[in-house]
């Protein structure tokens, strides 16, 4: 009893944590158009609001799974949650751009420690008869609070201003830590000491920075091809490179074998698209709903047409095991991603003079489309590695998805700049028939 007790006290600050780190990366998406306004943010400045957070979170959550090996679950977590904290507040004080990315780039190193942290802390913590039902309500307060981010951005936007939403995560995260720090040192792994591979880091974060950077160039390749090109150069070089060294290292930061497993490939590929439509859909919806050329919506009410998307997105993904179990793995998530090209299509239908009610459909076809290989392309990956390979793949998998969703931003840029809110969902309806083709090759068994 008393063993359950301590590690409950680990479970719920942990839940809350995720509960505010999900909820912080949708729900400043229903504030953007205000945003935008205030800090006198360009078009760049407002995706780079988004990016800038999954781009450190992408480059750096590997060596948040690290971090929680060495130092320990519980203290990682809380000196990832403190960081995570501290930038909140900064963007709620934020007076100009470059004081906002400056707070969202640390929200991403925050994310990137806080995130495989809290799961390790949970994970060693749990009895073993406890520990999927444990990590089952680590996912779904994830989960829920990427779901409610919208509609909680739009009401506080609409009713008290963007910035009540970093304060309301700030009092949260300040929660979760005070929980943590009150569980004294009965969480995580015992600590180990392993030699960071600090090579290869270096190279990671300059691939994803500049593939990244490429594509926020491209609508601009005609008047500048030299900037376009010099960063994917720059790009190619540094995977080359990362592809050499990690082959050479003793301890390697990206583990090549993993990426001869096929079941490891595919879930990466199929969760990184998913990412990016859920990302680019949400970024681009709410700046054509909110703008007068688009729909002319508030944040409150833009926040409230996305609830189709969000209560979707909750449920199946929440149901997403039995719909598994149920339809195999594969055609789940084949099925899944059929339906997000279908879901973009009806939404296309919707904004071209189809209503509200068909937006609406649109919405919740695209919440149920995503959630399952959301949900399941993780778990896919990670069922190709033994249990010691599980940290360094799950910070492998999470470095690709949080990059899947920032291509998803600047692919959305360059769709918006040939042809408006349309061609972004035409660019999501092609990333769907891909995802449903990937997930064809899905072998069953994992």
């Amino acid at each position: 009893m008393k063993e359950q007790t301590g590690f409950a006290r680990i479970l719920w600050p942990s839940c809350v944590a995720m509960l505010s780190v999900g909820a912080n990366s949708t729900g400043i998406m229903a504030a953007l158009p205000t945003m935008k306004t205030e800090l006198l943010l360009s078009a760049a400045g407002v995706q780079w609001a988004v990016n800038v957070y999954l781009v450190v979170s992408a480059a750096c959550v590997v060596l948040g799974g690290r971090a929680a090996d060495r130092f320990g679950a519980r203290a990682a977590s809380i000196a990832g949650l403190t960081m995570f904290g501290i930038a909140s507040c900064i963007i709620a004080l934020s007076v100009s751009g470059t004081m906002l990315l400056a707070g969202r780039a640390l929200q991403g190193l925050g994310a990137a420690l806080a995130v495989p942290s809290t799961l390790a802390a949970i994970g060693t913590g749990a009895l073993p008869e406890r520990r999927t039902s444990a990590i089952g309500a680590w996912t779904g307060f994830l989960m829920l609070g990427f779901s409610i981010g919208p509609l909680l951005g739009g009401v506080l936007t609409h009713v008290t201003g963007w910035r009540a939403i970093f304060w309301c995560i700030a009092v949260l995260i300040l929660i979760a830590i005070a929980g943590l720090a009150s569980a004294g040192t009965m969480a995580g792994p015992a600590v180990q000491s392993r030699r960071t591979d600090w090579r290869g880091f270096a190279l990671l974060a300059m691939l994803m920075v500049s593939l990244v950077f490429a594509l926020h160039l491209v609508p601009n390749a005609l008047t500048a091809p030299l900037p376009v090109v010099g960063t994917l150069v720059l790009a190619v070089s540094a995977f080359l490179l990362l592809m050499s060294v990690e082959r050479r290292s003793e301890a390697p930061l990206v583990d090549l074998n993993f990426f001869a497993r096929r079941s490891f490939v595919m879930g990466i590929a199929v969760g990184s698209l998913a990412m990016f439509s859920i990302m680019g859909l949400l970024l681009y919806f709410n700046l054509y709903a909110q703008s007068r050329e688009g729909l002319g919506l508030t944040p409150l009410e833009a926040g409230a047409a996305l609830l189709p998307l969000s209560a979707a997105l909750l449920g199946f993904a929440l149901s997403a095991s039995a719909t598994a179990a149920r339809l195999g793995l594969g055609n789940a998530m084949t099925v899944g991603m059929a339906l997000v090209a279908i879901g973009s299509a009806i939404l296309g239908a919707a904004i071209a003079g189809g209503g509200m009610f068909l937006l609406a459909i649109g919405f919740f076809m695209m919440g149920t489309g995503l959630a399952v290989p959301y949900a399941l392309a993780p778990r896919l990956a990670l069922s190709a590695l033994s249990p010691a390979q599980a940290g360094q793949g799950s910070g492998i998998v999470n470095a690709c998805t949080f990059l899947g969703g920032s291509c998803g931003v600047a692919g959305g840029a360059i769709a918006t700049a040939l042809g408006g809110f349309g061609a972004v969902l035409a660019m999501l309806a092609l990333a769907g028939i891909l995802g449903a083709v990937l997930s064809r090759g899905i072998l069953e068994k994992g």
